[in-house]
Formats: structure tokens, C-alpha cells, sequence
């Protein structure tokens, strides 16, 4: 019941923060909070993709460069400005041709300074090719014409369905309407193919991101560079028609289809620098046209030019606008209308994402991290599905304008994301606080650190009630510590020595991400592999057993140093033959049963009182081997065949006979844990050599090739009782052989627990 409220109160939590979250980023990005950023996530994008998105093969650029301003001083002898038979050279050659068209990025405002006969020839020679865009400047604040003149007779733009949205292709960056123009001087624009505007207009943060196909002045639709060198290329023929379809904010032109936004401009796809572009020297183009004239092989032949629109304009230090855009700070203007020119040819303008698509993206990612985050066991899968979901968000922005040229909102999502992960983490913080505080509490006296966050991370491990796992269980005691404690007759003391003791092992368990189940007097019952489950469970509890006989001599030098056992107590452990002297370093010496096997574990007791622990015959078997330590006369450590299955090769161990314990029937083969195998010897490794031989000669009746074994191995080790136990054996056997149907493979029977 308590599970279903929690998951009631998680869903209606979800909703709250969901719609909350989702509210608060929508009105801060319809009030522009987020555009700054915006921009420049977006110009990260234009940049990744610029130099890898296919150009037009027909733009050409004829640049008036530094070297071509120095090759005409020298050879022709102009100074600057350049005359302008210079530019109707140009022309004479691309005439000659057939290009497309040939735009100036050049306003021709004042007449030549090399007289009216200089103005001539380029009139002339404009006016013979027929398709010469001439520029014109428009502002809201400058200029010396106020009115389009009646009598100028070139093509413009006929709008259709525009309605009240024509007025904004009339304001400048200002906001306010454009009510001046500079024109080039009146041959050059009456013997112009086509006018094009040149005004452009940035972003809020001083960058070019779009240009408008038009500029409206004085009631005229004057088509801007881009457009001008397309209609001037397409002819009288076509009509220059165009209307405005507001549901899909597009302009269509004939075939060509211009998305726009809400301020009647064109979102730009750069294609990196200007040199992506063929550009061509004006001082080579010049040479060319001489040779040619004179029947001299061209540096430029006219067929490279056939069929492209070519644009001429400044490209020297000091001459031509520097505008910033997304792939340049120091990015000539002429660029951004061969940039347009160049979209329109391919059909691959950029537009910005619909509100509703927006809208949708952010709905779903916040849907998407509270959801993962709230329900969600494992902070790891909050926190990858988190860094996930940002990936996602990126790639999908990056892609959607590489691909699908879609400025689709990026900071917004992101936002969003951020948002809704503080949000629910802030939920979980308040709500989940008090479980994992109440884990901790309840677990930090028998769990290690370790595993007390594996528990919070992921509660679904700890399963209140019983449940069936394969573990390991522990079970210590210390030798003869009745015969110690009433030696004490002083309880503080005993309860001193209990407490380092426990305290020290306990660690060594816990350090080894055991439980401790409980505590009874000197006694240490823990088992590993829950409640957070371990595959190497067999083996930490190994090495936790020959990590606290380690700690052994430590622990008693420390308890004799400060007085708790007393001489008295040694003396009487001496009489009573535990210890071999008075000087033997382990008065407190820890025997350990360790058996793995089928348990049950979990919460256990009544409603007011509980336990967390194990039950079954497994424990049963690690209580019974801890015992079976004295029998054999072990150095402490007895492991049954079913851990030493798991172990591997890890430790070093002594194999026993087959052993039926009090309770259970059928015979284990017991062995007796001795060392790390990295740690071991290699004396040790003979004995054991020596060792598997011998009792295999014992449990084949061998006893007296068997007795010998064993004897060599105490006398070199005169603290291995185990062997000196087998010795006995050998020679009781030799003075009375059991029968061959009696032996049973010299299985030993414990009638003691």
C-alpha cells in the first residue's frame, strides 16, 4: 500500500514539475532570454558545417585586390581610384563570355575623376551586354534621393499577397522605414541590366545572419545583388512575379522557393570563406583580355567564365566592407549576396524551426528526464540518461541544420534539460532523504560504506522479507575465551578486550563488503553476497578470514601491552595446555568456518523486532566447520568443497579428509585455508605438494608410506598440528588396521558442534 502512494505521489510530482518546468522555459524563450546564446550555438553549427556543404559551380569572383591595384600602377600607369574602362574591360571580356551576368558590388555614385569620356566606355560597354547589375544603397537616415525616379526603367520585383508583411522589407536595422537611396551615376543605372540593393541588415548582436531578397523604397520592390543577377541571367522572358505565402512564410519565385522570417529576411547557408568561390584576379582578367585581343593565349580563358553569374568587387585593404557573420569576424560584404545567390541556385536556404516543433522538442526532452530521473532506481541511468539526452539534443540540432537545413532551437532543450534533472533531484533530495537516511542508519553497523551506496544508489537490492541466494557465510570464535574471561573477574576489562577485538575484525569484514549478521559474546557471524549481490562472494570472504588471522598478533600484543590479559590468565592457558608457553604470541586465537551455499536471507522476527539475517542448512555447515577447527588442529581457517568450487586458484589450501558433521549426513571434503597464493611461498607450496600425496596415501590405507610424509612435514614446521594429528593417526592404524569395509575412505565423524 505504502509502495502504491509512493508511486501515486512520484507520478503527480512528475506532472507538476513537467508542466511547471515546461511553462517557465517556453515564456523565457518567447521573451528572447535565451537568443543570445542561441545565436551562438547556432553559428557553432554553420561553422562545423560550411566547408563540408556543396557550393554552386556557377559564381565567380573578380576581385580587385592589393596585387591588381599594384600591377595596374605599374604597368598602366592608374593611379586609385581606377578608371573605369578598367571595369568595362571586365565587362568586354565577360560579354565576350557569355556569363550569366556580371554584378558590381561597387556603388558608381560620383562620375569618373578621369572625365566624362571614362564614364562613357563603361556606359557603353554596359549597356552592349545588356546584364550588369549596377548597386544601390538604401538607409532609413541618408542618402540624396527621396523618391524612385519615374523615368528609370528597370525590372523589379511584382509582389502578390504580401499584404500589411510588405512594410517590413522597407525598414532598416533601426526599425524605422527607408526613406534614402544612393544611386550609381544616371548612365550607369538607365544602361543597367538590373539595380540591386546593397543594404543589408545584422542581427540584434551585430552579426549577418540573413539578407532579404528585396528592399522596398518608395513603393518599388528593388530586388537586392542576388536577385538582380538572376533575373538580369533569366531574361526579359520571365516574369519577375512574386507573392508571399504566409501559412508556410515563404516567398515563391517562379521555381525558386525563399523561406523568410517574420521580418522578411532569408537565413543564410555560409559555405565557409569567400575563397570556397572560383576567385579571379581583376589585374589577370585584364591581362587576359589584352592576350586575347591580341591573339595571345589567355591567363583566363573566356570559356571559364561561360554561363556564370560573376560578381566585381573590392578585395584590398581599407576598400570593401568588413561584416561579421557566423563563419567570419572579418567577412566581405559581397559574400553575404553571393552567399544568397549561391542558396537560391542550390534550393537550401536555412529557416528557422516552427514554434510548435520547438515547443514539442522541449515538451518531450522534459518528459523524457523526469521520467528517467523520479523513476529511475539507479542514479548511474539518471545520470547517463541525462548526459544522453544533452548528446541527443546537440546532434539532433547540429544534424537538422546540416541536413535538413532547420535551425532547430538548441539552449532552449537544453534548458529545459537542466532544469528538469535540478528539479527532480531537488524532489528526490526532499522525498528520498529520509529512506536514505534510515538505510544508513539501519545498515552502518553490519554493512561497509561501499555497500551501503550501492543500496541507496539502486533500494531495489535490499528485498525486505526472505529471499533464496547463493552466499558465503563466516562463522568465528575465539579458543578458550570462557577460560580468559573468568581469569579477567573484571567486566570492564572483558568488555574492552570483546570490543577492540570485534571492532578490528569487523572492519577487516566490512572492508571486504561483508554483513555482519550478529555479534553473540566473542563470536562473529557474517556472510557476503547480500543484500547487495557479488559474484566474487566466496572469495572475499577467504580473504577477510586470512585478513583478521593476520590482524591476530596485532591485536593480542596490543590487549598484553595494555594490561588486559595478565600473566596469571597465560599461566593458566599454559597449565590447561591451549597455549604451548607463556610466550605465545596468540592468547586470542580466532577459529573461522566458512561455507557457500543456498541461504535465506532477509529482514526476520516480528513486526517490533527484526533481524537482518541468514538461515539454512549452508549456515548450519559453516557453524559446524568453525568447530571442526579444533579437531583437525587447524591454524584457524576450515573452508568446505563448496567454497573452495568458487575460489579458484586465489588461495593456498590444505585439503582434509572427508568429514560427516554433527546433523548432516553425507561426508564434505574440508580444507583448510592457509595463504594468498601471491603471498605464498614456496616452501610452503612443497609442503602442500608433499601434503596432497601423503593424505592420498592415508586414504588409500598407505598409512605407513603416509606416516612418513607427515612426520617430515612437522618436523620441518613444528607448529603444524594438523600434520602432527595425521602422524598420530598413521601409527595408531599401524598397531590396529581398521578393515577395508570399516575405513570408508577415511571419512572423519565429529560427535561434537
Amino acid at each position: 500500500m505504502k509502495k502504491k502512494r509512493n508511486i501515486a505521489g512520484k507520478r503527480i510530482a512528475a506532472l507538476l514539475i513537467i508542466v511547471l518546468v515546461f511553462a517557465f522555459v517556453s515564456i523565457l524563450h518567447t521573451l528572447g532570454f535565451f537568443q543570445i546564446l542561441e545565436n551562438i550555438s547556432y553559428d557553432l553549427r554553420v561553422r562545423f558545417s560550411s566547408s563540408q556543404l556543396q557550393k554552386s559551380d556557377n559564381i565567380i569572383v573578380i576581385l580587385v585586390n592589393q596585387a591588381s591595384i599594384d600591377w595596374s600602377q605599374q604597368e598602366r600607369g592608374w593611379g586609385w581610384p581606377w578608371p573605369r574602362e578598367a571595369y568595362a574591360e571586365i565587362i568586354e571580356y565577360m560579354n565576350l563570355a557569355g556569363a550569366s551576368s556580371v554584378t558590381f558590388d561597387i556603388i558608381f555614385s560620383d562620375p569618373s575623376m578621369h572625365g566624362t569620356e571614362d564614364d562613357v566606355i563603361f556606359i557603353q560597354s554596359s549597356q552592349d551586354y545588356g546584364r550588369v547589375v549596377q548597386g544601390i544603397f538604401f538607409s532609413s537616415q541618408t542618402g540624396n534621393i527621396r523618391t524612385w525616379p519615374s523615368e528609370l526603367n528597370v525590372p523589379l520585383f511584382e509582389t502578390m499577397n504580401f499584404g500589411s508583411f510588405l512594410e517590413e522589407f522597407g525598414k532598416g536595422g533601426d526599425g524605422f522605414d527607408l526613406i534614402g537611396a544612393q544611386f550609381p551615376i544616371q548612365g550607369l543605372r538607365d544602361t543597367a541590366g538590373a539595380l540591386g540593393s546593397l543594404t543589408g541588415i545584422s542581427d540584434s548582436d551585430d552579426i549577418f545572419r540573413r539578407v532579404r531578397l528585396f528592399t522596398l523604397f518608395d513603393g518599388q520592390a528593388v530586388p537586392g545583388l542576388a536577385a538582380a543577377s538572376l533575373i538580369v541571367a533569366r531574361g526579359a522572358d520571365h516574369v519577375n512575379e512574386i507573392s508571399y505565402d504566409s501559412g508556410k512564410r515563404i516567398i515563391n519565385w517562379g521555381d525558386f522557393v525563399i523561406p523568410v522570417d517574420r521580418n522578411g529576411k532569408s537565413l543564410l547557408r555560409f559555405r565557409g570563406d569567400l575563397d570556397r568561390y572560383i576567385p579571379f584576379s581583376a589585374a589577370n582578367v585584364l591581362q587576359s583580355y589584352d592576350a586575347y585581343k591580341r591573339g595571345e593565349e589567355p591567363l583566363y580563358y573566356p570559356e571559364d567564365f561561360t554561363d556564370c553569374h560573376v560578381f566585381v568587387g573590392y578585395y584590398a585593404p581599407g576598400l570593401y566592407d568588413i561584416f561579421s557573420t557566423p563563419v567570419s569576424t572579418v567577412y566581405p560584404g559581397m559574400g553575404i549576396h553571393i552567399t544568397l545567390l549561391d542558396n537560391i541556385l542550390l534550393g537550401d536556404l536555412a529557416r528557422e524551426s516552427r514554434q510548435w516543433i520547438n515547443l514539442i522538442l522541449l515538451f518531450a526532452v522534459v518528459c523524457l528526464i523526469v521520467i528517467l530521473c523520479l523513476f529511475s532506481r539507479q542514479v548511474f541511468l539518471s545520470i547517463a540518461g541525462t548526459i544522453l539526452t544533452v548528446s541527443g539534443v546537440v546532434a539532433l540540432c547540429f544534424a537538422a541544420y546540416h541536413w535538413g537545413c532547420l535551425w532547430l532551437p538548441m539552449v532552449m532543450p537544453l534548458v529545459g534539460i537542466a532544469l528538469a534533472f535540478i528539479s527532480t533531484t531537488f524532489y528526490n533530495y526532499v522525498t528520498e532523504g529520509s529512506q536514505r537516511r534510515f538505510i544508513k542508519s539501519a545498515f552502518s553497523q553490519y554493512l561497509s560504506s561501499v555497500v551501503i551506496d550501492q543500496i541507496i544508489a539502486d533500494p531495489s537490492q535490499l528485498k525486505l522479507g526472505g529471499e533464496k541466494r547463493e552466499m558465503t557465510a563466516i562463522f568465528t570464535d575465539i579458543r578458550a575465551f570462557s577460560m580468559i574471561s573468568e581469569g579477567l573477574n573484571d567486566p570492564e576489562k572483558l568488555v574492552e578486550i570483546i570490543n577492540q577485538y570485534l571492532t578490528r575484525m569487523s572492519d577487516i569484514i566490512l572492508e571486504n563488503q561483508g554483513t555482519i549478521d550478529k555479534y553473540e559474546g566473542d563470536a562473529i557471524i557474517a556472510f557476503f553476497g547480500a543484500p547487495v549481490h557479488l559474484d566474487n562472494h566466496a572469495s572475499l570472504a577467504c580473504s577477510s578470514a586470512l585478513m583478521m588471522k593476520k590482524a591476530e598478533p596485532e591485536i593480542n600484543r596490543e590487549i598484553i601491552a595494555q594490561g588486559l590479559i595478565s600473566n596469571t590468565i597465560l599461566d593458566t592457558m599454559v597449565k590447561n595446555k591451549i597455549l604451548q608457553s607463556i610466550d605465545d604470541p596468540c592468547p586470542l586465537f580466532t577459529r573461522i568456518g566458512i561455507n557457500t551455499g543456498d541461504m535465506v536471507v532477509g529482514n526476520m522476527g516480528t513486526s517490533k523486532k527484526m533481524d537482518y539475517t541468514i538461515m539454512g542448512g549452508a549456515v548450519n555447515i559453516a557453524a559446524r566447520l568453525e568447530g571442526a577447527n579444533k579437531h583437525f588442529s587447524t591454524n584457524g581457517i576450515l573452508l568446505s568443497e563448496y567454497t573452495k568450487e568458487q575460489i579458484g586458484d586465489e588461495f593456498v589450501l590444505r585439503p582434509l579428509s572427508l568429514t560427516r558433521m554433527v546433523g548432516i549426513n553425507t561426508p564434505l571434503r574440508l580444507y583448510e585455508l592457509l595463504e594468498f597464493r601471491k603471498d605464498a611461498s614456496s616452501a610452503l607450496l612443497e609442503m602442500i605438494n608433499k601434503w596432497e600425496h601423503g593424505l592420498n596415501l592415508y586414504e588409500k590405507m598407505d598409512f605407513s608410506k603416509a606416516k612418513d610424509i607427515f612426520e617430515a612435514i612437522f618436523k620441518d614446521n613444528g607448529t603444524d598440528f594438523v600434520s602432527k594429528m595425521y602422524y598420530n593417526k598413521c601409527s595408531k592404524y599401524l598397531k590396529s588396521a581398521p578393515s577395508r569395509e570399516s575405513w570408508d575412505e577415511g571419512v572423519e565423524n565429529l560427535m561434537e558442534k
